[in-house]
């Protein structure tokens, strides 16, 4: 949520681990992000969803396996789990019957539902993404009469005074 170049790349890779703070903490269900290790990083990763600005779909895996991706490399469930969560993901974006469609068979709105779909497979405690989700509405903290929440956003613990 903000305008162009207002730092919501930047957040979000402060957030993942990418960059590190020059002042201050991020912190993150409770662990300081720029204090953990490789290993760290990528178990705190593993707790996220990321929803790219254009889907980045995998253009030569079918809308089923580009949301079943995940689930196959992290996680040990049977191929009759995956199929059943897969199914689900795709239900709650409402594309249950896109599933044996490629990406170049679908539109921009149902990339960007798939892509959500894709995130939200793993059951992550955030997700995380630059751009709007189709049917959103914009808002700006500047529209508002009074200064934003605390610093709470998406289960990130930040202190604004070191932004």
């Amino acid at each position: 949520m903000g305008s162009s170049g207002c730092g919501k790349t930047t957040l979000l890779r402060l957030i993942g681990g990418q960059l590190k703070p020059s002042q201050g903490v991020v912190r993150v269900a409770g662990e300081t992000v720029g204090e953990l290790d490789q290993a760290g990083l990528y178990r705190l990763r593993r707790k996220m969803g990321m929803l790219f600005q254009f889907g980045a779909l995998f253009t030569d895996m079918s809308v089923f396996d580009n949301v079943a991706f995940q689930l196959r490399e992290h996680t040990d469930l049977p191929e009759d789990a995956i199929h059943d969560l897969v199914l689900m993901k795709l239900h709650a974006v409402g594309l249950r019957g896109a599933a044996q469609l490629m990406p170049a068979e679908l539109s921009g709105g149902m990339a960007r539902r798939v892509a959500l779909a894709r995130a939200i497979a793993l059951e992550p405690m955030l997700v995380s993404t630059t751009s709007r989700l189709p049917g959103s509405t914009p808002f700006h903290w500047r529209d508002r009469q009074s200064d934003p929440p605390p610093n709470r956003y998406a289960g990130a613990d930040l202190d604004r005074r070191h932004a």
